[in-house]
């Protein structure tokens, strides 16, 4: 039988279509890891989700409890009940427990919130531990190579896409950095997915 070998890192980031790739958020040289996929077809109704319609959601989120708990508090918030909140706490729930199992936690801290602005429109790094992204709908997170230059390419997370980033308490100097996309005034608006370490987390609220 072979062996998957990892392969090396020579950049600050590294992606895959496995979702294994993510434990290699521990290595040192890794600033970002890249879960490269297609957001869940269960969740495609979220393109025509009337978002005046629905509330932020943040709360602490221990990985033990049902995900019917998350379903009811997404229902409160004005998410379609029944199957379509069932399948988004399902697909939440799934991403908290890999995230807290990386990171060696029993609580995360969720925010789940609609984005109409540029938010943080700078690129920047978190002051946080990690912080994973997932941006539920277009247009996603924007994030480049700190060393790269004038020039360097603006990369951005697909809907579904999953990004683990190292935050200032991890890193002391940004490899990697990230920005709300640029959509005051166009009319967009996104809904997006953070998961964060429960310490610190409460005071961290700015959009990615």
């Amino acid at each position: 039988m072979s062996l998957t070998v990892p392969q090396p890192v020579r950049t600050a980031w590294i992606a895959s279509d496995e979702p294994a790739v993510l434990e290699r958020i521990h290595e040192e040289a890794v600033h970002l890891v890249l879960w490269k996929r297609s957001r869940p077809q269960g969740l495609d109704w979220l393109n025509t989700l009337d978002f005046e319609e629905i509330d932020d959601l943040q709360e602490s989120l221990a990985v033990a409890q049902p995900p019917a708990v998350l379903a009811a508090a997404l229902e409160n918030a004005g998410y379609p009940p029944g199957v379509r909140a069932a399948v988004l706490a399902a697909e939440i729930a799934a991403l908290a427990r890999r995230f807290a199992r990386i990171m060696n936690t029993q609580t995360v801290r969720l925010r789940l919130e609609v984005v109409e602005t540029d938010a943080c429109r700078k690129f920047h790094m978190d002051n946080v531990t990690a912080r994973l992204i997932t941006p539920l709908t277009e247009p996603g997170t924007q994030w480049i190579e700190a060393d790269g230059g004038p020039d360097t390419p603006i990369n951005h997370l697909h809907a579904g896409e999953v990004g683990l980033f190292k935050g200032r308490i991890w890193a002391d100097t940004p490899a990697i950095l990230h920005r709300s996309p640029p959509i005051a005034g166009s009319g967009l608006s996104r809904l997006l997915l953070v998961l964060d370490m429960p310490s610190r987390a409460a005071d961290q609220r700015e959009a990615s």
